[in-house]
């Protein structure tokens, strides 16, 4: 088995300083490191147990399959943060079947974005 000691996703945006703009300012993620010089610089973020990196350029926006997900203590809350910030929700927060709240929301380049609260009576607040 590969000994994963740490990970993150990788991002090539098609405008770096709109996608850095959005990330750290509009989400307000924190920087965990920043490399390189000039708009292409590289700027990583937290994302709770994992990290988000900002770096390079792409020509092409992302494949619509790539989805990130994100944990909060309160979907409502974030969802009044958010739209305050001037993001677009494309979905509001509501209870899911599978018991989750969920809104979605999307990055400059049309990156989705799973805004999720785990209530307290979720089995992933517990094991069996």
């Amino acid at each position: 088995m590969v000994h994963v000691l740490s990970s993150r996703i990788l991002l090539r945006p098609t405008d770096p300083e709109r996608s850095r703009a959005f990330y750290g300012e509009v989400l307000g993620l924190a920087v965990y490191r920043e490399f390189g010089t000039g708009p292409e610089r590289g700027t990583v973020y937290f994302l709770g147990g994992g990290f988000l990196e900002i770096s390079g350029r792409s020509e092409a926006r992302p494949s619509p399959s790539v989805r990130i997900w994100l944990q909060v203590d309160d979907a409502e809350a974030a969802y009044e943060e958010l739209r305050a910030n001037g993001v677009t929700v494309l979905r509001p927060p509501r209870r899911e079947p599978w018991g989750l709240v969920e809104m979605w929301i999307e990055d400059p380049d049309g990156v989705r974005i799973a805004v999720v609260e785990v209530p307290d009576d979720h089995p992933l607040r517990y094991r069996p």
